[in-house]
């Protein structure tokens, strides 16, 4: 069983790791800037995957009535939230800079636990956030490769994942798998973000791409499809197979890595400041680790 859960761990972060690298590469390296044809793209592939991996009983989705489908409906707008600003903002931030970002989140949950549910926040978890909090707050000061853009719609990513998690974790929603839930957020993501293609301009835009017909740009694109898909298995085996204080040690060690080799193959300047923030975060995260598993 030690042996299985390790085996699936791995699986996770290398899924991981590739995912965000080749993301990193099609919207920095290639700069295909074109978020809803992307990212409809990468959902309209996890969609078909999770649909034939149903029809093969590979995996249970259940049928709901539509009442449960409109209850998840402003979760799956803030899913579509997610990927569209996230995309936006790892096309112009190094990936260490935009995971520090996005860890911020946890600020959000763990402070509607605490001020809006009235739940028993532990301290490690509550120095956790601050220090996450300071991380996500200094990094615009000391960035060298600041870009407004960038950090602005990673505040948007951050704030849609906080949200999201936050309806995930609500009572009327748990009727829901999370396999229900992921089914339901590729359904209405590849609608949306197809509607949405023309009036941001990036339907026609995207003819001027200078590599639209290079094999380099299809295989990564292709790629970034089966990965997400790939990474969405992985991390409902994890959960599945683990303890949430386990879970949370696999992830953050997803996330080292990713940072860590993401610094030598792509274009990124850090210096002692922006390395200090980067540091912060990361030990904010450890506690978050911590917390989870003194939790379990």
């Amino acid at each position: 069983m030690c042996m299985k859960k390790c085996l699936v761990g791995l699986t996770f972060c290398t899924c991981y790791l590739a995912s965000y690298l080749t993301n990193k590469y099609v919207l920095s390296v290639l700069k295909f800037t074109y978020p809803t044809l992307f990212q409809g793209w990468q959902t309209l592939v996890g969609g078909l995957l999770l649909h034939v991996s149903w029809k093969l009983g590979w995996v249970e989705i259940n049928s709901r009535s539509r009442s449960d489908v409109l209850t998840w409906l402003p979760a799956s707008v803030l899913f579509v939230g997610i990927i569209y600003a996230g995309s936006r903002a790892l096309s112009r931030l190094a990936i260490p800079v935009f995971l520090t970002l996005h860890n911020a989140a946890e600020v959000i949950i763990c402070g509607h636990q605490k001020c809006f549910r009235k739940e028993k926040t532990s301290s490690p978890k509550i120095c956790s956030a601050l220090f996450l909090l300071a991380a996500a707050g200094c990094l615009p000061f000391n960035d060298s490769q600041f870009d407004p853009d960038g950090y602005f719609w990673a505040v948007i990513h951050l704030l849609c994942v906080g949200a999201y998690k936050i309806l995930q974790k609500s009572q009327k929603l748990n009727k829901l798998s999370d396999i229900d839930q992921q089914y339901l957020n590729y359904l209405f993501s590849v609608v949306l973000l197809a509607l949405a293609a023309h009036p941001t301009g990036d339907l026609f835009s995207v003819l001027d791409f200078p590599f639209l017909y290079f094999y380099r740009f299809h295989g990564s694109c292709c790629a970034s499809g089966f990965l997400g898909f790939f990474l969405l298995f992985s991390t409902m085996k994890l959960k599945s197979l683990m303890a949430p204080g386990q879970c949370a040690a696999w992830i953050f060690f997803a996330k080292v890595i990713t940072s860590g080799l993401s610094m030598l193959l792509f274009d990124t300047i850090l210096t002692r400041e922006t390395m200090g923030c980067l540091l912060l975060g990361g030990f904010g995260e450890a506690l978050l680790v911590f917390s989870e598993r003194k939790g379990s």
